[in-house]
Order: structure tokens, then C-alpha cells, then sequence
């Protein structure tokens, strides 16, 4: 070891972070960590976001939030869930999270698992973002205009 590295008693426990923008580590250090919901309870969704910089969701977040509703109305752990669709347990909680964006196969296979089509859960991720956008977006179109509420997928 050389002299110049650092002694690990005295290093900090937080890792380095280079902001992109400035202000950004800021905000994320002054966030709260989420909750966890009880073991048996569906977690929540996730707020919309609202103020002047609000987005839409995005569609991983909100198909893993129907998937993550679903398993844990089920009563069942991700473990099994992940068995049944024959994919990795580390890979279906990064989905549940929304941390990944996952192929229409393997969407399929989460959702056969959990005894729903394909199209059961695309209609309830569909039905979500409705939901959430419908909050925080102001009308966009006139008394004259028709509602378009459908869900449309190209590939």
C-alpha cells in the first residue's frame, strides 16, 4: 500500500458525487427516503408530480408499479413471482422500481406469473398515467374536441 492512499478510518462514508447541474446533489440530500409499506399492504403509486416543472410518469414506473401492486395483493414475494416467470429476482425488482425497462417478453412473463395478460397490465399502466396526468395537466382542448382516452402501442 502506498502512502498516499487514504487511511480508511479517516475517510468519509459518502461517496464522492460531481453534480451535473448545480443544486442537484442539494436536493437529493434534503429528499427523504421513501417508506416501505407493511408486509400484506399494496405499496402506493406514485404521487404525480406537481409544481411548474411537473412531468409526465414515465411508462417503466408505472408498469412496475401496477406489477409490485399486484404481486403484493397476491401475498406473494418477488422470489416466487420471479420463480413463475422464469426470470432473476434481483432483474424483477428493478422492474418493480422502475429502475428497468423492460422487454414486451419479459412483461409478458411477469404478468402471466401473476395471472394477468399482457394486455390486463398495459391496460392498468394506461389506466395510471390517465389518472395521474389527468391531475396535474390542464385541459388542452375545447368543449368541441373529442376525448381520446385510448391506449395505442407501436412497435
Amino acid at each position: 500500500m502506498s502512502s498516499q492512499a487514504p487511511n480508511r478510518a479517516q475517510a468519509p462514508d459518502r461517496a464522492r458525487v460531481i453534480p451535473l447541474r448545480p443544486g442537484a446533489v442539494d436536493q437529493q440530500a434534503a429528499r427523504p427516503a421513501p417508506a416501505r409499506p407493511a408486509p400484506g399492504r399494496p405499496a402506493p403509486a406514485r404521487p404525480a408530480p406537481t409544481g411548474p416543472a411537473a412531468r409526465e410518469p414515465l411508462w417503466r414506473h408505472l408498469v412496475g408499479d401496477v406489477l409490485r401492486r399486484e404481486r403484493l395483493a397476491q401475498e406473494r414475494t418477488l422470489k416466487d413471482v420471479a420463480d413463475a416467470a422464469r426470470i432473476s429476482m434481483p432483474y424483477l425488482s428493478e422492474v418493480e422500481r422502475g429502475r428497468k425497462e423492460a422487454s414486451s417478453e419479459v412483461l409478458a412473463a411477469a404478468a402471466q406469473a401473476l395471472g394477468l395478460g399482457l394486455g390486463d397490465l398495459l391496460s392498468r399502466a394506461q389506466g395510471e398515467l390517465v389518472r395521474l396526468t389527468s391531475r396535474t395537466a390542464a385541459p388542452r382542448r375545447g368543449p368541441a374536441s373529442p376525448r381520446r382516452d385510448g391506449l395505442c402501442l407501436a412497435a
